[in-house]
């Protein structure tokens, strides 16, 4: 599944972060049922991070997008199950414990931090306005779940003009099949790749659109 022809411009590519919260990926958190035995036993938090550091250190951009909610959920539709499970328990309110992004995963005081109420972490945020201002043209995808908001983060970046590129062992769902299922499907609109090929592509030498006509 996964692709290994990856190529990396750092100057023009971001990592997007999707959901790296407590009440999302611990076994302390509200959606611990879901999630957490699956991001432990597949090893994500730390292949994120091993990610990240790769990211930080080739100087790209580093955005985190994550689900908050005010008291009451007045923002957020109940007109989906996820919807209504986030209220019925009570996650991610603004503010909380359980909304905070993961220790391991901390943003850096210059990394974006988006906030959003849907599936997606493009309408009604800054993301778009952060990656156009950075020259970004690639866009790489960690998180959970990777068949929810990761998928419909990426799906928007492919609409709206990027290359993106889920990075498969850096993300988890309820359920393996439902990771593998996605990665297929959306193998047809981005890529697929893993934290190792991120590293191959940093290592290789930087070729030019010029120098690739030549």
């Amino acid at each position: 599944m996964t692709e290994t022809s990856l190529s990396l411009d750092p100057a023009r590519t971001a990592v997007v972060n999707v959901h790296w919260q407590h009440d999302i990926v611990t076994a302390q958190g509200a959606f611990a049922p879901f999630f957490a035995e699956s991001v432990a036993r597949r090893q994500v938090i730390g292949a994120a991070r091993d990610l990240v550091d790769q990211a930080r250190a080739a100087g790209m951009l580093v955005v985190w997008a994550r689900a908050a909610f005010r008291p009451g959920y007045p923002e957020l539709p109940l007109n989906t199950g996820l919807n209504q499970a986030i209220k019925d328990l009570n996650a991610l309110v603004e503010g909380s414990p359980g909304a905070e992004i993961i220790q391991e995963l901390t943003p850096q005081a210059d990394e974006p931090v988006v906030s959003h109420p849907g599936t997606s972490a493009f309408p009604a945020t800054a993301l778009e306005d952060i990656l156009r201002c950075r020259g970004i043209e690639t866009i790489l995808f960690t998180g959970v779940s990777t068949n929810v908001t990761v998928e419909g983060t990426a799906r928007d970046a492919v609409n709206h003009g990027y290359r993106a590129v889920i990075i498969e062992d850096a993300c988890a769902a309820a359920t393996d099949e439902a990771h593998t299922a996605t990665l297929n499907t959306f193998s047809l609109l981005g890529q697929v790749a893993g934290v190792h090929d991120v590293k191959t592509a940093l290592r290789a030498p930087l070729t030019s659109s010029v120098e690739a006509a030549l």
